[in-house]
């Protein structure tokens, strides 16, 4: 079968790399062509537009680049009549991929998959409207987002959670191999505090320079940042001042792995370090931090930010972002995570309560089994 598959940024061309995998397993003919990154690249297939080419968040740099990401969709739209695939695949990057879902179904008729939801249950949740117009099948990787859904008269799948997979796959791979990474990346013997600012520029930028300021006050520990698929050393180096902080690359899980406790933008990566039972600090700056802090109280459909706490339905982490997010709390709670080790087991303790409620390792495989029978039949 034809799979088109459109992933706007370096979480989903991870994600949707594995599903491609999964596809191939259940489909040996399967042919991709898609919008997304080098590991969906690596895969196989046709790479039309790389993620970095679309990967623009906010207000202002989306009206300032309009006219670049209206010429995507019109590509898109084209690329997907010409190649006229069994079913065209959606993960994440709402804004986009809602609007191709329209196109998809209104103009050329043909099946439209979601694979990890966009997050409604936060906010807009009118969306759910062109979820029944435009998508047939939704692939859910939160569990929680099925009785979400179900509230709100739409039934999908919970397939669980690639992440589970992404940790499962790194350290089967480890067992089999010597671990290297300190000698590797020439640390030494202080345990480590990583540092995870986030993938897009906008969020190094605003986050890096306060992570680094708090980890220069705990002397006994190392910081390393994790770098961003996509992002240069270079840029990095522009927003750390005199830090000598070390920078690895593609080493994000062996870093989690090795470290004693995380800073951490919010996102994705939370849970990542969550599944390597990291204790963390979930910190995240915003312009004019006490209107968010109103705005997200007074108009956001959840009490929390983080994939940690809102799994586990309850405050694992502290979420400091907004009115929160100063040098003096991201330091506070650092000392905390690391000199008292009764709130540090209580947080790990709550990690281990999450990864139950994940289930077990499999999701892309699950998927790729559910849409590849769904179009047999």
């Amino acid at each position: 079968m034809k799979y088109f598959l459109i992933a706007g940024e370096a979480s989903g061309d991870l994600h949707a790399s594995n599903l491609m995998a999964a596809l191939k397993n259940e489909d040996a003919q399967a042919e991709f062509r898609f919008f997304g990154g080098d590991l969906m690249q690596a895969v196989g297939g046709t790479l039309l537009k790389h993620y970095r080419e679309m990967a623009f968040m906010g207000i202002i740099p989306v009206a300032l680049h309009l006219r670049t990401i209206l010429r995507n969709m019109k590509t898109c739209e084209k690329e997907i009549e010409r190649f006229h695939p069994d079913v065209v695949i959606l993960v994440d990057y709402p804004g986009f991929n809602l609007k191709i879902a329209r196109y998809v179904k209104t103009k050329l008729r043909l099946p439209v998959y979601y694979y990890i939801s966009p997050k409604i249950w936060a906010w807009k949740q009118y969306r759910i409207k062109d979820f029944r117009r435009y998508v047939d099948r939704m692939f859910c990787i939160l569990p929680f987002e099925v009785e979400f859904f179900r509230q709100l008269h739409y039934s999908v799948d919970y397939v669980g959670n690639p992440c589970v997979d992404a940790v499962d796959a790194f350290r089967q791979k480890q067992s089999a191999h010597p671990d290297s990474f300190r000698k590797d990346e020439v640390l030494d013997n202080r345990p480590i505090l990583a540092l995870l600012a986030g993938s897009r520029r906008q969020e190094i930028k605003d986050n890096l320079p306060t992570m680094l300021a708090v980890a220069a006050a705990y002397p006994n520990h190392q910081a390393v940042i994790a770098g961003a698929p996509g992002i240069e050393r270079a840029f990095y180096r522009k927003y750390m001042g005199d830090s000598a902080c070390k920078i690895v690359f593609d080493k994000t899980y062996s870093l989690l792995q090795h470290s004693n406790a995380a800073l951490v933008t919010s996102g994705t990566a939370t849970l990542e370090t969550a599944l390597f039972r990291v204790p963390q600090v979930v910190c995240y700056y915003v312009k004019a931090g006490k209107v968010a802090s109103f705005i997200f109280r007074h108009f956001f459909h959840t009490k929390y930010i983080s994939l940690v706490n809102l799994i586990a339905g309850r405050e694992i982490v502290q979420e400091l972002f907004g009115a929160r997010f100063s040098y003096r709390e991201i330091h506070d709670e650092l000392g905390r995570i690391l000199n008292d080790a009764d709130y540090r087991n209580r947080m790990i303790a709550g990690y281990d309560s999450i990864i139950r409620l994940l289930g077990q390792p499999g999701a892309s495989q699950r998927a790729a089994r559910l849409i590849y029978t769904s179009l047999r039949h």
